[in-house]
């Protein structure tokens, strides 16, 4: 059975100006989607490669190391397709109360949105479930500084919003009316609790990132939110023991098709076409990350062979080494801390590591000097130019 429209369009006035208001129809779709053998075959390949990037965090000497950066990196890539201009560089200057090289706000919405992910996996990990309450309080601290402070953070909206366009009466797509977003997330709700119906967790995770893109529940934020929400589920249902699966790089590369797949299951139906694209970006990022993390590891250890050739130096150099892999932009007041060696002895082990020319200076001062581990953070910085 074709499918059509996936919901109904309702008439409303926003401003005195008459608007279409798309409302979805509950998942999951009616009829189901049909799994043929193309469509089984993408998911199959899915799988497998996230069972690869799991099995990543049982290879890696310490998985928190990768994640610290990895996570910071799908910050600055997930807030670029919202139209920041922050790097990473950018992010971990900022970390370290050093001023980035973008304005302000930029880097403050990319910091939101690392500590935004991170109180959602804690509560995840601490048992709490993936519910409305739990998006609305990354939506809170997504928003909590900078430019989405006026946004209502935290809070289903309450008013109208659209997306493209000026107005609502111009643009491209405008979402249901705000009296019907609290029942529609309640069915989101439902549908993540598997109600009516349990569904696979790939399947889920596709068919509810169009669905939230569709309610679009918060005045700003949605995409973020909808980007943050994959990994959540991801590991709450056991597939990933870690976060290390976003697509926001997959999102960004392929932007236009991507806002094309959300059009066609609207007014086409085209739920098996958007849950294939989902399932090719999930391959692509997980093959993507276990060669990224393999990379690093590799980096890792044949720089540590370098360090351990420095001489009487070798024993701190390799503890601000190891620093480093963690917060590969650095000053010494903090590597210092970190490492709890004093001020001089990081000092020259930094210089022993400019020597091996794997560490540079990035300010050029003389005094409050900043320290990038060059090789290790070029890595991370791969294919995250700005829009």
């Amino acid at each position: 059975m074709k499918r059509t429209l996936t919901g109904q369009y309702v008439a409303s006035s926003v401003a005195g100006e008459a608007v279409r208001a798309f409302v979805p129809d509950p998942l999951p779709p009616s009829p189901p989607l049909a799994l043929d053998h193309d469509l089984s075959h993408h998911l199959d390949r899915a799988h497998i490669a996230l069972g690869r990037l799991d099995g990543v965090s049982g290879t890696l000497p310490d998985t928190r190391l990768f994640l610290y950066a990895y996570v910071r990196k799908e910050a600055v890539l997930s807030s670029q397709i919202e139209g920041t201009q922050s790097s990473l560089s950018d992010l971990l200057l900022f970390e370290l109360d050093e001023a980035p090289g973008v304005p302000f706000d930029d880097v403050v919405e990319v910091s939101n949105y690392v500590a935004a992910l991170e109180h959602g996996l804690t509560r995840i990990r601490g048992g709490f479930p993936l519910s409305n309450r739990l998006i609305r309080e990354v939506h809170g601290i997504l928003l909590s500084r900078g430019r989405g402070q006026s946004k209502s953070p935290g809070e289903f909206r309450r008013t109208q919003n659209w997306i493209g366009g000026t107005r609502p009466g111009n643009a491209h797509f405008v979402p249901a009316s705000p009296e019907r977003v609290e029942e529609l997330m309640a069915q989101f709700e439902r549908f993540l609790h598997d109600q009516p119906v349990r569904t696979p967790t790939l399947i889920k995770a596709a068919l509810a990132h169009v669905q939230f893109e569709t309610i679009h529940p918060f005045l700003d934020g949605n995409g973020r939110v909808g980007r943050l929400v994959i990994p959540m589920l991801l590991c709450i249902e056991g597939v990933l023991r870690e976060p290390l699966l976003y697509l926001s790089l997959y999102f960004k590369q392929n932007r236009s098709r991507y806002y094309e797949m959300l059009d066609r299951v609207r007014t086409d139906g085209e739920w098996e076409e958007w849950v294939m694209f989902f399932a090719t970006g999930v391959e692509e990022t997980a093959n993507t990350a276990v060669a990224t993390a393999h990379r690093l590891l590799e980096i890792s250890q044949a720089d540590r062979i370098k360090v351990q050739g420095a001489g009487r130096i070798a024993g701190s150099a390799l503890q601000v080494h190891h620093a480093l892999l963690s917060r590969p932009v650095n000053n010494i007041g903090r590597l210092a801390s970190d490492t709890k060696l004093s001020v001089p002895t990081v000092t020259g082990a930094l210089a022993a590591l400019i020597d091996l020319g794997l560490v540079r200076e990035i300010t050029g001062r003389k005094r409050g000097r900043v320290f990038s581990y060059g090789p290790y953070l070029d890595l991370l910085q791969q294919g995250m130019e700005p829009l």
